[in-house]
């Protein structure tokens, strides 16, 4: 009796995909918790931290995104999913070799390229495995890899780090990431497409459709918003817990990761399930649930940072870190539902194009940019006034986010009753 069934093999491929982008993360977010022993040994000012944790990542991870995309859709998801782990991979490892601020912004752009290519043919790869029902807590689950991959990375990286050297925590991370590249070879396979490679729309007509739907780009600049200061949250917040809370390396990583693991994967989870059962009966819900989401973190991340005793704030930060990752399964999941599914993988690299060059290049850079202008005022507490003005940004997500439900309804591509 195989061990892979017909059943069991999408729940095998989702998780395995999940296990990649929790490297993902993991390559990604690891200068985060390793940013004071680099900006200390390296020299660096808060503004070279903000472009190695965001333009240096985001430019070509943003705009590679598309072609690899739409390359994946043409010839095989599976494969450039795989090379691309092994490309981000060696990069990561890369950076512990750095003696500079420009070789390790070259390692990061490294980094950038191959991490292009993981994601959204991960979501056309999902997206084939699983129902319409079931397709936004899929997408949530894949998504799990965000925290999942943060939490293992500030841990791995404080501990590392702590123990050795900041180097030593990149070039371990790096190589356990090319090691089970075979293995994901092995088990993530795609699905026989019901229209030939030939026939599959041009890139041209798949941007024209996108265009031409209010849904996409309310949802896309909207999450965009979100995550300009949700990837500057998450990048700076270890600096934040050092700065003005006074914790050290080892502290810091478990209050992180403790945020992250309770709250991220409640948020992503839950944000997923309603998604999928309330815009069931109403697809303008994929577009509330994240709005409601984004204004609600607001006050809380704002008690949190005001806060001068750590408990409490990571008490108020608990509730508002799960909201802010609620976002995924219902925005991800509705960008698939924009497109036939010959053109998924290309749709969310557009997608991804817009939120990760204006979110994830922006973000982290202008929070430690603003760090740096407030310092005259503020001192070690700059930092904290920068990431308080920065929470406005939820306020424009939101407003965004919303407005697209309604729109939904009609450019949604597979109606209420699709078959399974």
């Amino acid at each position: 009796m195989p061990i892979i069934t017909q059943s069991t093999r999408p729940r095998l491929v989702l998780a395995m995909l999940l296990v990649v982008y929790i490297f993902n993360f993991v390559d990604r977010q690891i200068l985060a918790i390793l940013a004071a022993p680099i900006q200390q040994e390296l020299g660096l000012s808060d503004r070279q931290l903000g472009l190695l944790g965001g333009i240096a990542f985001a430019l070509l991870y943003s705009t590679l995104g598309v072609p690899l995309a739409w390359l994946a859709d043409r010839t095989s998801r599976s494969r450039v999913v795989t090379g691309s782990l092994v490309l981000w991979s060696g990069f990561t490892a890369l950076c512990g070799l750095a003696t500079g601020f420009w070789q390790i912004f070259l390692a990061r752009l490294g980094v950038g390229i191959g991490e292009a290519g993981g994601v959204a043919p991960s979501y056309a790869i999902i997206s084939e495995y699983f129902p319409p029902r079931r397709r936004a807590l899929a997408l949530s689950v894949y998504s799990l890899g965000i925290p999942l991959g943060s939490a293992a990375g500030v841990l791995a990286g404080g501990y590392i780090a702590a123990r050795i050297d900041w180097r030593t925590a990149f070039i371990a991370v790096g190589l356990a990431g090319m090691l089970i590249a075979p293995l994901v070879r092995l088990i993530v396979r795609d699905k026989p497409r019901a229209a030939p490679v030939a026939s599959k729309p041009a890139f041209a007509t798949v941007a024209r459709t996108l265009a031409g739907k209010p849904s996409f780009w309310l949802l896309s600049f909207g999450a965009a918003s979100g995550s300009m200061i949700g990837y500057g949250l998450a990048f700076w917040l270890p600096s934040l817990m050092r700065r003005s809370f006074g914790l050290d390396l080892i502290a810091t990583s478990h209050l992180l990761a403790g945020l992250l693991l309770i709250g991220g994967v409640g948020g992503i989870v839950a944000g997923g399930w309603l998604a999928d059962r309330l815009g069931a009966r109403d697809r303008a819900w994929f577009g509330y649930i994240p709005a409601f989401a984004y204004l609600v973190s607001i006050p809380l991340f704002a008690g949190g940072m005001h806060g001068g005793d750590v408990r409490i704030a990571f008490a108020l930060f608990l509730l508002p870190q799960a909201l802010s990752y609620a976002w995924l399964g219902p925005v991800l999941s509705a960008v698939q539902h924009l497109v036939a599914p010959p053109e998924r993988a290309t749709a969310a690299a557009l997608f991804l194009l817009i939120n990760n060059l204006i979110g994830l290049g922006g973000g982290i850079y202008a929070l430690g940019a603003l760090s740096d202008a407030l310092t005259p005022l503020y001192g070690s507490d700059a930092l904290r006034h920068a990431m308080l003005g920065g929470l406005s940004l939820y306020a424009v997500a939101a407003l965004l986010v919303g407005m697209a439900g309604p729109h939904l309804r009609r450019d949604w591509v597979e109606p209420l009753t699709a078959p399974e």
